[in-house]
C-alpha cells in the first residue's frame, strides 16, 4: 500500500535544510536586546558623567591647541580617557583636576570597560556554558524517553508518563517546528528542532540510547518513516506510534512499532459508546485522563497477593500479563497469581481535590 504523501514527504527529506540544534530547558530573565540597550545606556551614561564633570573642572585642564577647555573638548577627552586612548593632547593640570581623575575619572573608565566588554565576555561565557550543558546533558542521558512531535498528541502522551513519576529531564522533544520546541522547553522539556525522518536528527535526541520513543506526528507517512529510522539506531526500545487511519496500523507494526494507537478510530469508538451509554462514556474518558477519578495502571504482583486468584486482590484487576501475554482477570489459564506477574488494574486517583466520575451527573439521552 502506498500511503498518500509519500512523495512529497521523501523530497521533503532531501530538500530539508534547517539547520538541526538542541536546545535545553532554560530561564529567560529578559530579552538579550534589552540586555545590550541597558548596558549600552549605562556606559552612555558614564560618558555623560564624566564629560560634564570636565566640562565643570575645566580651568583645571589644558588643551596643547589653544590653552581652553570648551565643552566640545571635555566630551573629547572624555571619550579617549574612558576608552584608554588618551592621547595627551588634553592634561589635567590642577592639583583638583588631577584628584578628580584620580577618585572620579578613573573608577568611571572601569565602570565604563566592564560594562562594554563585559558584555562580550557574557556572551563568550554563555557560550562556553551552553556547550558545557550540552556536553554534560548527551554524557548523563539515559534510558530517557524521545517524543516526536509536540502537538496534541505528545503533550498528552508527555503528561501521562510524567504523571507516573518520569522526571522533566528524562524526555526529549523533537520537533520541526521552533515554536513548539520553544514551548517544550518553557516546560522544562530538552528539545530537537528538526525532521525527525532523519537519523542525525534522532541522533541528536540520543535516540539510540533511549527506552522509550513515542511517534505523535501529525501525518501517517512521516510516523512510518519515523518509525524505521528510530528502529534502525535502536533495536531495542520501545516504540509506540500513532497513526490517524487504521488501515496503516499493519505498516506502523511492520516498521517496528511495538504498540500502534489509532486517534481517529479511538475517538469514533469513544463517541459511539458516548452515545449509547453516556456513563460508560464518561468512566472511559475518565480512565483516559491520567491523575483524575479512576486511573488505570500497571503495577507488579506483591507477596502477600502471590497463590490468590485475581479477584481475591484489593485493587480492581482487569489483565494479568504473564511472560509475553496478557491474559483477562477470568482467563482460567491465569489461575493464582505468580511473584513474577503483572497486573493491570484500575485504582481511585490520588489527588484528593479532582472529581471522582461516580460523583458527577450523568449526562441524558
Amino acid at each position: 500500500m502506498k500511503l498518500p504523501g509519500h512523495d512529497a514527504i521523501a523530497r521533503q527529506a532531501d530538500e530539508h535544510l534547517v539547520t538541526h540544534r538542541v536546545k535545553l530547558p532554560r530561564t529567560v530573565v529578559e530579552h538579550p536586546f534589552r540586555q545590550v540597550a541597558k548596558r549600552l545606556s549605562m556606559a552612555l551614561l558614564v560618558l555623560v558623567a564624566t564629560a560634564l564633570l570636565v566640562y565643570v573642572d575645566r580651568d583645571g585642564y589644558n588643551d596643547n591647541s589653544d590653552g581652553s577647555v570648551d565643552f566640545l573638548d571635555a566630551w573629547y577627552y572624555a571619550t579617549v580617557t574612558l576608552s584608554t586612548t588618551g592621547y595627551g593632547d588634553i592634561t589635567p593640570v590642577s592639583d583638583a583636576a588631577r584628584l578628580t581623575n584620580i577618585f572620579v575619572v578613573t573608577p568611571l573608565r572601569v565602570l565604563f570597560l566592564i560594562i562594554l566588554v563585559g558584555t562580550t565576555l557574557e556572551v563568550l561565557t554563555e557560550r562556553t556554558r551552553e556547550e558545557w550543558r550540552l556536553t554534560r546533558w548527551r554524557s548523563t542521558l539515559r534510558d530517557h524517553t524521545v517524543v516526536v512531535g509536540f502537538g496534541t498528541k505528545g503533550r498528552s502522551a508527555i503528561q501521562t508518563v510524567c504523571a507516573t513519576g518520569l522526571k522533566k529531564e528524562q524526555v526529549v522533544v523533537v520537533d520541526p517546528s521552533g515554536k513548539a520546541i520553544d514551548a517544550a522547553t518553557a516546560e522544562g522539556y530538552a528539545g530537537v528542532v528538526g525532521d525527525a525522518t532523519r537519523s542525525e536528527v534522532l541522533k541528536r535526541a540520543e535516540v539510540h540510547k533511549a527506552r522509550k520513543i513515542i511517534i505523535a506526528t501529525q501525518r501517517d507517512d512521516t510516523a512510518v518513516l519515523v518509525t524505521l529510522t528510530a528502529r534502525q539506531l535502536n533495536k531495542g526500545a520501545k516504540i509506540v506510534a500513532a497513526v490517524r487511519e487504521e488501515e496503516n496500523a499493519p505498516l506502523l507494526r511492520q516498521s517496528g512499532a511495538d504498540a500502534v494507537i489509532t486517534s481517529a478510530s479511538a475517538a469514533g469508538r469513544l463517541l459511539g459508546l458516548s452515545v449509547l451509554s453516556p456513563a460508560a462514556g464518561m468512566v472511559m474518558e475518565d480512565l483516559i485522563q491520567q491523575g483524575s477519578g479512576l486511573d488505570i495502571i500497571e503495577r507488579p504482583v506483591i507477596k502477600a497477593e502471590v497463590g490468590k486468584p485475581a479477584r481475591e486482590t484489593e485493587d480492581l484487576v482487569v489483565s494479568v500479563v504473564r511472560g509475553h501475554r496478557v491474559l483477562g482477570y477470568d482467563d482460567p489459564a491465569v489461575g493464582a497469581l505468580e511473584l513474577t506477574d503483572r497486573l493491570i488494574t484500575i485504582v481511585r486517583a490520588t489527588p484528593s481535590s479532582q472529581i471522582a466520575p461516580d460523583a458527577r451527573p450523568i449526562p441524558q439521552d
